[in-house]
């Protein structure tokens, strides 16, 4: 497996990582904890060795999952978190309400003022059950909070030696620029998908020309991409895909053509649907590590796969053609 180093730090990501949000159950219709921790296991095993959680999956369940499995393994992977969505509280800027696990109402406040974000950390190691966490993101910008005052957090939590690196997730190129004012953070990660490549415009070159590395999450337009979502796919209750655009009847038909297109480049490579889309996206321009979730052992060992082979310049023409023929409604 690749490894890639992240922004200027000296933190090395494997060039596919381990999304840990589904297996936290939160919003996606529940998970099997045993199952996790047996996915988390087989990706360390198959060269998937950066695994990326945050405090808010689960409500803290993500982190806990993840420490789980990585117990007597720290030295061998590379620990990613973030903060700065708090459930408790409503502190910061509202982001949108949600249900616990439970199913319980709970209200979702971006938050990254400098003392909360130091105890985050300490509560994160808790649950992780480490002393220090390789890549330290702050999960979406807060309006009401100063970038200049969260960066100075994250750099004492680096001088401390809690953090390795510091990282943005969810910034646009302007909130990248205001943070490298106050903190070379090494990453920023975003949302980046065949079907989603607004980052290309202005968030790829800036953060190519100041060395800021990109973690694409939802490569696989949270399972669109995979070719198993069909127009009369059955979701499991809790799972909030269908309520968004890009999971509309009319979508999914679309994005079923274009993956019967590409069929035959897996075909040559004896390569998944899936493990084409992920090779295709860590083969973009400025992106560092592709997340690719998984809540089976199966699923991240397929994931795994797509770093074993690489597409040619005219395989990724031809993909790139048939993606400008794909004209999706998202409004």
């Amino acid at each position: 497996m690749e490894h890639r180093t992240a922004g200027k730090s000296d933190v090395k990501l494997s060039v596919i990582s381990f999304g840990a949000w589904a297996i936290g159950g939160w919003m996606w219709g529940g998970s099997d904890d045993r199952e996790a921790v047996k996915a988390i296991e087989a990706g360390i095993d198959h060269g998937i060795t950066t695994i990326d959680t945050a405090a808010v999956y689960g409500f803290g369940h993500s982190e806990r999952l993840v420490g789980k499995a990585i117990r007597g393994k720290r030295d061998k992977i590379q620990l990613l978190t973030k903060f700065g969505l708090q459930w408790k509280g409503t502190k910061g800027t509202y982001h949108f309400s949600s249900r616990d696990n439970s199913g319980n109402p709970v209200d979702i406040y971006k938050y990254g003022g400098k003392e909360r974000v130091m105890e985050e950390c300490e509560e994160s190691l808790k649950r992780l059950g480490t002393d220090y966490i390789d890549l330290y993101q702050m999960h979406w910008p807060d309006p009401s909070t100063p970038i200049s005052e969260t960066m100075e957090a994250l750099e004492r939590l680096i001088s401390q030696g809690k953090i390795r690196a510091a990282g943005v997730s969810n910034f646009s190129a302007a909130q990248i620029s205001e943070s490298l004012k106050y903190l070379q953070i090494a990453t920023n990660q975003v949302p980046y998908s065949m079907v989603n490549r607004d980052i290309e415009k202005e968030v790829v070159p800036l953060c190519r020309d100041h060395e800021v590395g990109i973690l694409a999450y939802s490569p696989l337009q949270r399972g669109l991409l995979t070719g198993k979502i069909t127009p009369d796919y059955k979701f499991k209750e809790g799972d909030h895909r269908p309520s968004t655009p890009f999971f509309k009847k009319e979508n999914i038909e679309k994005v079923s053509d274009f993956l019967n297109r590409i069929k035959p480049i897996a075909h040559q490579h004896k390569a998944t649907i899936a493990q084409v889309v992920l090779n295709w996206t860590m083969h973009q321009s400025g992106i560092t590590s592709v997340l690719a979730g998984a809540r089976n052992p199966e699923q991240i060992i397929d994931n795994a796969g797509a770093a074993t082979f690489r597409l040619t310049g005219e395989e990724l023409k031809l993909i790139n053609k048939y993606l400008d023929d794909l004209k999706l409604d998202l409004d």
